[in-house]
C-alpha cells in the first residue's frame, strides 16, 4: 500500500531539471543524491543550420522533423542571427512540420507554428515514423502536403547524437534526408557530484538509480570507467533498482548489459519518480533475493525472479491472511482490497508492446508469456490479487468448434452450435488439452509475491454456450434464446456438456496454484429471472458444487440487477456487481452473509482524479466498512484508460478504506 520511498537511497542523474526531480524524490520520502551527468552544448557555427535556412527560405524543403524543444529553440536562435524570424516562421508554416513529444510542440507554438503532425507517446523515433506513415496513407490519393515521402526533402533536427535508425527509416521510404546536429551532449563541467555518486553506488550505498536519458547511461559508465570502478559499479547494480524514463533510455541500458526494473507508461519525470516510489520496496526486495540466489537479474524476466522466504515476516500463511482472501471469507481487513477485471490489458503500454509482437491466442498458449502479463499488472498497479491471463473461450477449442481471435473483431467460433445434432458432435474435453493454462498458473504462483493471491477463472455455462451458439458476441442473443425455447432438450444437453469441461478447467487451475476462482457470466443479463432459473441456474449450481472446496468462488455478470437473488442461490462466496446497481442497496438485498465485489463504472476512469476519488469514496461509504467488500470495476478496464487514473483509484481505495 506504500506510495513513498520510505527513506530508500535514490540517485538521480538528471541535469537540467535536477532540482525539480530531487525535490519530488524528497517529498516522496527518499534520501536523494543529485549527480548531474550531462550538459547540452549548442554549436553556434553549425554549417548544416545555415544550409537549412537557405533551402527552407528558397522552398527546397518539404518536411522538418523537430525532435526536442531545446534543439528547436537552439536552431531558431542560430538561424535568426542571419535571417529574419518572421521569414523563417512563414516558411515553416508552408511545409510539413513533425514534432516528437510535447516539448517540441511547445517550442513551435511559441513561434506561432502549429505542428502538422505530432508523434504520440512514448515519443520514440518509431512513433515519429509511424505518424508520418499514417498521414501518408490517409492522404495517398490527395495532393495534401503530408502524402507520402518518396522524393520529398526532409530535414531532421537532431539532439545530442545522430539517430541512424530514424534517418534510415525515412530514407527507406524514399525521402532525401539531411540532419542538423545543432547541439551535442558533454559531461558536466563539475564532475565532482557525479564521481562521488559513482563511488557511493560502487560501495553499495544506493538503493535506486533514476535515468532520464540514454546519454546519461553512457556518461555514467564512462566516468565509472575513468575512475577505475566500472566492474564494482556494475556489480552493485545487480542489487540496485534501475528506473528508466522510457523506451529509448531502457534500450540504451539493456544494450550496455544493465537490466531495467521500472519504466513508466508515459515518459514523464513525475511518472518515473512516483511510479518507482509506489513499487520500490517490493521490487528491491525481489531483486536482491533473486541476485542472492544466483539469478541473472539483468536478463531475467518477471517469471524467473524470486521472493525471499521471509517477505511476510513470521506469518505462517501469508496468502490465507491476505486482505483479498479475508474479504472473500467476510472477515475484517485492515483496508478494502482491490483488483481490477482486465487489469492486464491494452491500457498498459508494456502489454501493447508485447501484443504487437505476439498474437493474442499465442500469448494465452505460451505459459511464460501469460505469466509475464499476469505479473506485470501486479507490479505496475499494486493491487491485492492477480488474475491469470487467459480467455473464457479457451475451453471451447477442445470441443472441436474452431476458435479464432481476429484483430478488431473479437473472438469467433468457426463452427457454431445451433442444433441438437451439433451438440451431439461436440468432443469431450480432456483437461490435459488446457495444460498450458495450468502451466501458466504454476509459473505465476512461483513468481508472484507470497502474500498476493492468484485468481483463476472461466466463463460461466450460459455465457460460454451463448458464444458457441451465436458464433461470437451478440446484442440480442436471438440464436441462443431460440435454441432454449425451440429445443430445450438440446439446450440442456449443451449445458451438460459444458459443466464438466468447465469444472475440470477450474479445478486444474486450483491444483496448479490458484487461490480463488471467478465465473464470468458476461451475457446472462439478457435473460429474465424466470428463464435464468429454468435454463441456467441448475447448470451453474452444478458447476459451483463441482469446484474443489476451500477456494472462494466469485460469480460476476453484467446487467444482472433482476437476477441477483437467483445468483445468490448458487451458494457462491462473492457476488460481483456491475456499475448499474447501488452497491449498498444490492448488498442489503442479497444479505450480508455473502461478500460482494465492485462496482465502479469503468468509464469513470476517464474522468478527473478528483471525480474518480469522489465516486470511489461513495462506493466505499455504501459498503460501510462491512467485512466482505472487494473493490473492483463494474466490468473490465477499457483499452484507452489512463494508467495514472487506475493508480489513483488503487490509492484512494487503500487509503480511504484504511481510515474508515
Amino acid at each position: 500500500m506504500g506510495r513513498t520511498f520510505n527513506q530508500l537511497r535514490v540517485v538521480t542523474f538528471e541535469s537540467r531539471f535536477s532540482g525539480e526531480m530531487s525535490g519530488l524524490v524528497e517529498r516522496l520520502g527518499g534520501q536523494v543524491r543529485r549527480a548531474p551527468s550531462m550538459r547540452e552544448v549548442v554549436d553556434p557555427h553549425c554549417p548544416e543550420a545555415d544550409q537549412f535556412a537557405e533551402e527552407l527560405l528558397a522552398g527546397r524543403v518539404d518536411m522538418v522533423v523537430f525532435l526536442t524543444g531545446v534543439g528547436a529553440r537552439a536552431l531558431m536562435t542560430t538561424l535568426e542571427k542571419t535571417h529574419p524570424r518572421a521569414a523563417l516562421v512563414d516558411a515553416l508554416r508552408k511545409v510539413t512540420t513533425v514534432t516528437r513529444g510535447p516539448k517540441a510542440v511547445a517550442a513551435l507554438r511559441e513561434w506561432g507554428v502549429t505542428p502538422t503532425l505530432s508523434a504520440p507517446e512514448p515519443n520514440t523515433w518509431r512513433e515519429v515514423v509511424s505518424v508520418i506513415d499514417a498521414a501518408g496513407r490517409a492522404n495517398a490519393e490527395s495532393p495534401a502536403r503530408t502524402a507520402g515521402l518518396n522524393g520529398r526533402r526532409v530535414v531532421v533536427q537532431e539532439y545530442g547524437e545522430s539517430n541512424p535508425e530514424l534517418l534510415e527509416a525515412l530514407r527507406e521510404r524514399g525521402a532525401e534526408v539531411k540532419a542538423i546536429p545543432i547541439y551535442a551532449w558533454a559531461l558536466p563541467e563539475d564532475l565532482g557530484p557525479l564521481q562521488e555518486a559513482i563511488r557511493a553506488i560502487a560501495a553499495g550505498e544506493a538503493d535506486i538509480l533514476l535515468f532520464t536519458s540514454a546519454q546519461q547511461v553512457r556518461n555514467v559508465l564512462r566516468v565509472a570507467g575513468e575512475l577505475g570502478l566500472e566492474n564494482e559499479f556494475r556489480a552493485a547494480l545487480r542489487r540496485t533498482l534501475i528506473g528508466s524514463i522510457g523506451p529509448t533510455c531502457s534500450a540504451a541500458l539493456r544494450q550496455l548489459g544493465i537490466g531495467v526494473d521500472f519504466e513508466p507508461d508515459r515518459g514523464k519525470m513525475g511518472d518515473l519518480v512516483r511510479g518507482m516510489a509506489r513499487s520500490a520496496e517490493m521490487l528491491l526486495c525481489r531483486k536482491r533475493a533473486s541476485d542472492a540466489s544466483g539469478v541473472d537479474v539483468n536478463t531475467a524476466s518477471r517469471v524467473e525472479l524470486i521472493w525471499p522466504a521471509d517477505l511476510c515476516g513470521h506469518r505462517l500463511d501469508p496468502l490465507h491472511d491476505s486482505a483479498f482472501l479475508r474479504a472473500c471469507r467476510r472477515e475484517k481487513t485492515p483496508y478494502t482490497p482491490i483488483w481490477i477485471m482486465r487489469q492486464a490489458g491494452r491500457y498498459l503500454r508494456e502489454y501493447r508492446d508485447l501484443r504487437a509482437k505476439v498474437p493474442f491466442l499465442e500469448m494465452c498458449k505460451r505459459p511464460e508469456l501469460a505469466a509475464e502479463v499476469t505479473l506485470m499488472a501486479v507490479d505496475r498497479l499494486g493491487v491485492d490479487a492477480a488474475i491469470i491471463f487467459a480467455d473464457i473461450l479457451l475451453v471451447v477449442e477442445p470441443l472441436g468448434v474452431g476458435l479464432a481471435f481476429n484483430e478488431g473483431e473479437g473472438p469467433q467460433i468457426l463452427r457454431p452450435v445451433r442444433t441438437g445434432k451439433d451438440v451431439d458432435g461436440l468432443k469431450e474435453v480432456d483437461p490435459v488439452a488446457l495444460s498450458y493454462v495450468f502451466d501458466a498458473v504454476r509459473m505465476t504462483r512461483r513468481a508472484l509475491r507470497p502474500d498476493v493471491p492468484l485468481i483463476g477463472f472461466c466463463g460461466a455455462p450460459f455465457t460460454v454456450a451463448s458464444y458457441l451458439i451465436e458464433g461470437g458476441a451478440s446484442r440480442h442473443f436471438q440464436n441462443t434464446k431460440a435454441l432454449m425455447y425451440r429445443d430445450p432438450g438440446a439446450w440442456h444437453a449443451l449445458m451438460e456438456r459444458l459443466v464438466p469441461a468447465l469444472s475440470g478447467y477450474l479445478n486444474g487451475q486450483i491444483d496448479a496454484g490458484a487461490q480463488a476462482v471467478q465465473l464470468f457470466d458476461s451475457w446472462v443479463g439478457c435473460l429474465s429471472e424466470e428463464d435464468y432459473r429454468e435454463f441456467v441456474l441448475p447448470h451453474t449450481d452444478r458447476l459451483i458444487h463441482a469446484i474443489k472446496p476451500g477456494s472462494p468462488i466469485i460469480y460476476f455478470g453484467t446487467d444482472t440487477s433482476t437476477l441477483l437473488a437467483a445468483m445468490r442461490d448458487t451458494g457462491v462466496d462473492v457476488i460481483g456487481l456491475d456499475w448499474r446497481v447501488s452497491l449498498g442497496r444490492a448488498w442489503n438485498y442479497l444479505g450480508y452473509d455473502v461478500a460482494v465485489q465492485g462496482n465502479l463504472d469503468p468509464v469513470v476512469l476517464f474522468a478527473t482524479p478528483a471525480e474518480i476519488e469522489r465516486r470511489a469514496k461513495r462506493i466505499l461509504d455504501e459498503a460501510e466498512g462491512r467485512p466482505g467488500h472487494i473493490f473492483n470495476l463494474g466490468h473490465g478496464v477499457l483499452p484507452n484508460t489512463p494508467v495514472d487514473h487506475v493508480l489513483a483509484l488503487v490509492d484512494v481505495v487503500h487509503e480511504y478504506s484504511a481510515r474508515k
